[in-house]
């Protein structure tokens, strides 16, 4: 593609508009800049509530497959890269996942989380080879985020992994995008016009991390990592969270403090266990085997054990 090409595709795209009506912005106060900015993110949820049915879909096709051990890898450049990496790194903590199950991938790699590495959202040939690494398989899901719905890199990353039959969606905040187009299932939060001009780590960013937000959450419920709203698959790898994890099996328990602590260390500070342990009335050998059988959906845990 030529530059006069790449400027002209850049120019038909809602998230590269210029807004005239804002070409004094810099001789504003601050805080009407800030007033400005604020109403213009107050649009994003809107935007992001008319995708939601095709945001439920998405969830459901990909818990289906991580249900069947698949991973759920993001790919993108730039700022979209880096909320998929974000996302990924999240899961860990908070659900108790393998790294290896939610993964991020940015167009130049770990040094692109905090550096642009020059020419490398431009090419598809980087994405298929950063995917290859990973060997998917067709239980996985690909995400490809890009605000533009073009950017070679993501394109290449969901035009791959839908080749080797894996699930692919794809992210973005142009209508009509390359990239919902190339995925099984598009996504598209149509934001408008940014504050300033093709600046999409703002009201594109937003979205982006809002319907990431739903679809790492919600496929973890989907999966029974919570009980509720409860996180009961959080890993307690500092005093906050070990604090966080005696207070969820509170809340799911009602239990005192002593028998908490004692239905935690026998279970290893596994939440979940000890759940299971204080509700049921069970040791923790056969809360561990109960929690096997039922998949790890410790609703179905209590359910076999009530009968």
């Amino acid at each position: 593609m030529t530059s006069h090409d790449l400027r002209s595709q850049l120019a038909s795209l809602t998230t590269e508009a210029f807004r005239p009506e804002l070409a004094d912005i810099d001789q504003l106060s601050t805080l009407e800049i800030a007033r400005l900015m604020n109403g213009e993110d107050a649009g994003v949820p809107g935007a992001v509530a008319a995708q939601l049915p095709r945001i439920a879909a998405a969830i459901d096709a990909v818990a289906e497959r991580m249900a069947r051990g698949g991973r759920l890898v993001y790919a993108g450049a730039g700022t979209a890269g880096r909320l998929g990496v974000l996302d990924a790194s999240e899961c860990p903590p908070t659900f108790n996942t393998d790294p290896a199950q939610v993964v991020g991938l940015i167009a130049g790699g770990p040094e692109a989380m905090v550096t642009s590495v020059e020419g490398a959202e431009d090419s598809r040939e980087l994405a298929r080879k950063d995917l290859d690494a990973l060997q998917p398989t067709a239980d996985d899901t690909v995400v490809g985020i890009s605000a533009s719905g073009r950017t070679p890199y993501a394109l290449g990353a969901v035009e791959h992994a839908r080749a080797l039959g894996a699930l692919t969606i794809g992210l973005a905040c142009n209508e009509h995008s390359a990239l919902a187009a190339a995925a099984e299932h598009g996504i598209e939060v149509v934001v408008g016009p940014e504050l300033i001009t093709g600046s999409t780590r703002l009201k594109a960013g937003t979205a982006q991390k809002l319907v990431l937000n739903m679809l790492s959450t919600i496929t973890m419920i989907r999966l029974g990592k919570t009980y509720g709203n409860l996180m009961v698959d959080v890993r307690a790898s500092n005093d906050k969270l070990r604090a966080r994890s005696h207070r969820i099996v509170s809340l799911a328990t009602g239990a005192d403090d002593e028998e908490i602590e004692k239905a935690l260390t026998e279970s290893d500070g596994e939440v979940k266990n000890a759940i299971l342990t204080l509700l049921a009335d069970v040791d923790g050998p056969t809360a561990a085997r109960l929690l096997e059988e039922s998949g790890g959906h410790l609703r179905a845990a209590l359910a076999h054990a009530a009968g």
